[in-house]
């Protein structure tokens, strides 16, 4: 992914110059490169290595001293559970790509030693990131829904492959460039994402957990040239995981049973469906919906709902009422059901 045996080589000349521990993350603080042990270590750095990455705690202390917008090394002092240590931001033309680590107090005259060093892994991770852009905008056409602009896409691609998209977050930002060689990602509402089939699932939970919202996953594609049908598959999922907890935070579109269908409907054909059940409260909705899940299961509904099956009862003979539907009948059980869902995915 990244040029990791030069990034390797400035962590080991550093180490070597300084005569430090030190550690080379991405702006995401995604383990790169680590040198040799130089003394003694603290729970942090070994973590770090094992994990191949900070945890969020760690990311948020560390981050509290304002290593994201510094523009120079950055002096971390010990504490109870940490050794002092040093962060240089790693920036290319105003932006920060990533960290270099180095265990114990250094002088910032020690520093200038490695400064030549410094700006070789800035802009190794400055040139990744922008092959990383690059790459987005072919991923764009390849995806896209227009024949004629698919067939400009210039990228080289082996099946299976399986799309994905992810909610952006206003909170959170995820460093897409950092994802396994052979994935591709654009950033968008939503994220576009093309990976290996094999690791579509590994990489579409890791994106929604660090955004927190939801992901969906088309079906995989045998032919890159067909990708744009899995995406197209996995924003339908993506709808789905946002509007239907069961499916909350993952879908995929191949799991997704009847709910394919509703995904694919639009507006006006979603409110005709909705009408059916329009004149029902969000209680009344909500004991339907539950007792429709549960393939008309008195029992389980009530047990599910919290209140007496005399209770139940009382509300869905209301619901007939107030519907004209009759919950005995399967049509019109089957049109209910599908008008409660429907609710769910309109604007």
């Amino acid at each position: 992914m990244h040029k990791t045996d030069d990034l390797q080589d400035i962590v080991d000349e550093t180490a070597r110059l300084l005569g430090v521990s030190a550690t080379l993350e991405d702006r995401s603080f995604r383990l790169l490169a680590y040198g040799a042990q130089h003394g003694d270590i603290d729970t942090v750095r070994q973590e770090s290595i094992l994990r191949r990455r900070a945890s969020s705690e760690v990311r948020a202390y560390f981050e509290r001293f304002g290593i994201a917008r510094a523009e120079g090394p950055v002096h971390i002092p010990a504490s109870e559970t940490l050794m002092a240590r040093v962060c240089v931001p790693l920036r290319h033309t105003g932006v920060t790509y990533g960290y270099l680590w180095l265990l114990g107090e250094l002088a910032d005259a020690a520093l200038e030693r490695i400064r030549p060093l410094i700006a070789r892994a800035a802009s190794l991770l400055a040139q990744e990131a922008r092959s990383r852009h690059d790459l987005g905008r072919e991923l764009a056409v390849l995806l896209s829904a227009d024949p004629e602009e698919r067939a400009g896409a210039a990228l080289d691609l082996t099946g299976p492959v399986t799309a994905i998209a992810v909610r952006e977050s206003a909170e959170r930002v995820a460093a897409l460039w950092t994802l396994p060689r052979g994935v591709l990602a654009r950033a968008g509402q939503p994220v576009a994402v093309l990976a290996p089939a094999h690791l579509a699932g590994e990489i579409a939970g890791q994106l929604q957990t660090t955004y927190g919202t939801a992901a969906g996953l088309g079906a995989p594609r045998q032919e890159p040239a067909d990708a744009w049908q899995s995406w197209r598959e996995a924003r339908h999922a993506l709808r789905i995981a946002e509007h239907f907890p069961r499916f909350h935070p993952v879908a995929r579109w191949a799991e997704l049973g009847v709910h394919r269908l509703l995904a694919r409907l639009g507006t006006a054909d979603l409110r005709e469906l909705a009408e059916e059940t329009a004149p029902l409260d969000g209680e009344l909705a909500h004991t339907v919906e539950t007792y429709l899940d549960l393939g008309g299961h008195a029992q389980k509904a009530a047990a599910e709902l919290g209140i007496h099956r005399q209770t139940l009862y009382y509300r869905l003979g209301k619901a007939e009422r107030l519907t004209g539907l009759d919950l005995s009948d399967g049509d019109d059980r089957l049109a209910a059901h599908l008008g409660l869902k429907a609710v769910r995915l309109l604007p």
